[in-house]
């Protein structure tokens, strides 16, 4: 039922649902933060190395880590850090892609847990294109362009895997995307150790990795990054992330094809009754979210200052995995989805900051991202709370 406020006939802002949906992440994050302090607390009174001002700088960088400029003498000192601060933009932009692409799939009805395996797909695609056009000799912005879409249609190849799986045969897209996961990994495996052209054998002691695109030019223009952190990993993916977060919330919330896959969602029977081609949804919906998917693996890499190692049968990369939390926290909404990549990210800089300027270790930040992904999957059940609480006290009334 609406609360309506007598005085302006409209409904409360902060009565809202997305309101509710803002302050159950809000509530999970801040409980997960204060279970990282006294995390930080025991840790501190059970090491005599620690004292009880260390403690206090521990407690200190769980919540300002980002502002951290180092010390001065004995004491932290806090500040603009345009280093932390534009390496916080840099690992946040793959975040807020994975973090779409399962928010996407959310919207219609669909988990999208190959992430990881459409990551690397996009992965592939763009460091085998960008490297192979960087060395023919291909003007750069065009090898830009073709690395970067060649790993967003490779990618949306590999999601439309499972939706067509969940399309035709209704085969349940958790159990393929699982499959789909280890098998990319693998193929991207055979593929980069099949053809040693991309391999960094030109460094010692780095033969198990993938040449940077900064060697041959095929890199991401900055687009100011460069002045407003300077000494940092930012580039202009960062802006490029956030302008398709824009560009999915409009197509999701302003289009009709965003309404027929939001529809597909709700109820996929009802969906089809009306008229809407419910297979063919799913199988885009999957698609869009594998492009996404790989558009983070892209623009990270297109960064040219990052790394790839091609034994990925080892492990999936976690960004995959960490766009789950990063879309619950965001209530699967594309715009907000930035902001909890970015706090996942500044989460992971406090913890570098954590280790390098106390004797605690990083582990204290992961377990407290640990918590907060825990609790980001009963943020549901919280905005339900705040719901049953406000019925309760408009009954009362």
């Amino acid at each position: 039922m609406l609360r309506i406020d007598p005085k302006s006939g409209k409904q409360k802002w902060y009565r809202t649902d997305g309101a509710k949906s803002v302050f159950s992440a809000l509530i999970s994050i801040l409980i997960g933060m204060l279970v990282g302090a006294v995390l930080i607390v025991i840790v501190g009174l059970t090491k005599a190395e620690i004292s009880c001002g260390g403690i206090w700088d521990g407690i200190r960088l769980v919540f300002l880590g980002i502002l951290s400029t180092g010390r001065n003498g004995s004491e932290l000192s806090f500040g603009f850090n345009p280093v932390n601060l534009g390496n916080m933009l840099f690992r946040a932009t793959p975040l807020i892609m994975t973090g779409m692409s399962v928010a996407v799939a959310f919207k219609t009805g669909l988990f999208n847990i190959g992430a990881p395996g459409q990551y690397l797909m996009g992965t592939a695609g763009t460091l085998s294109v960008g490297l192979a056009l960087g060395n023919a000799g291909c003007p750069v912005m065009l090898a830009w362009l073709a690395a970067f879409l060649t790993g967003m249609i490779l990618g949306a190849l590999w999601g439309a895997i499972p939706g067509i799986f969940k399309a035709y045969l209704n085969i349940n897209e958790v159990i393929t995307c699982i499959m789909t996961n280890w098998i990319s990994a693998n193929l991207v495996t055979w593929w980069f150790d099949s053809h040693g052209v991309f391999k960094n054998s030109m460094e010692g002691g780095k033969i198990g990795y993938i040449i940077p695109l900064k060697n041959v030019g095929v890199v991401t223009p900055k687009m100011g990054m460069d002045v407003l952190f300077p000494g940092s990993q930012a580039n202009g993916g960062f802006w490029i992330a956030c302008l398709l977060a824009v560009a999915m919330y409009i197509m999701m919330t302003r289009t009709t094809f965003g309404y027929e896959l939001r529809a597909c969602g709700s109820n996929r029977h009802a969906a089809k009754y009306a008229g809407i081609n419910d297979k063919k949804n799913i199988i885009l919906s999957m698609m869009i979210a594998g492009a996404l998917s790989a558009a983070g693996a892209s623009l990270y890499y297109l960064a040219g200052n990052t790394e790839f190692f091609w034994s990925t049968y080892l492990s999936l990369p976690a960004e995959g995995f960490n766009g789950i939390p990063v879309a619950l926290l965001a209530s699967n909404n594309p715009i907000a989805v930035i902001f909890s990549g970015l706090f996942m990210s500044m989460l992971s800089i406090c913890g570098t900051q954590l280790k390098s300027l106390t004797a605690y270790n990083e582990y204290v930040a992961d377990i407290m991202i640990a918590i907060i992904v825990y609790l980001s999957a009963f943020s549901m059940f919280i905005k339900q709370m705040l719901n049953g609480a406000e019925k309760k006290k408009g009954g009362k009334k």
